[in-house]
């Protein structure tokens, strides 16, 4: 029985420390987009604005603390399957992984 960071090289645990601060800047890109759209949209009250981007600022701080916080080796892809799943990391993010990494997260395309 192999433990679960056998299957993956030195390479892509270096590759994905490199890229977890660059999906995170892409996800608050977007979730930051909403966040003015929800702000501006003209709602009939600004406190039904304000209140509507509280909950969405909450929810994607549940996201990246469920996703970027305490990653290990031993669980790197454990994090990157949860990413996937949160849509923080993209499929088009996988290229440059080991074949088996790619193949564990994307099981989560399935589920």
């Amino acid at each position: 029985m192999t433990k679960m960071n056998d299957a993956f090289q030195e390479s892509d645990w270096k590759r994905f420390r490199a890229l977890v601060p660059e999906l995170r800047e892409r996800y608050l890109v977007e979730r930051n987009s909403e966040l003015l759209e929800i702000l501006n949209n003209g709602k009939p009250t600004p406190t039904e604005c304000f209140w509507e981007a509280k909950e969405r600022m909450d929810e994607t701080a549940r996201v990246l603390e469920s996703c970027l916080n305490g990653h290990t080796r031993s669980k790197m892809v454990f994090f990157m399957q949860v990413m996937f799943r949160n849509g923080i990391l993209l499929e088009g993010d996988l290229s440059g992984f080991s074949e088996e990494v790619r193949n564990r997260v994307l099981v989560m395309k399935e589920i």
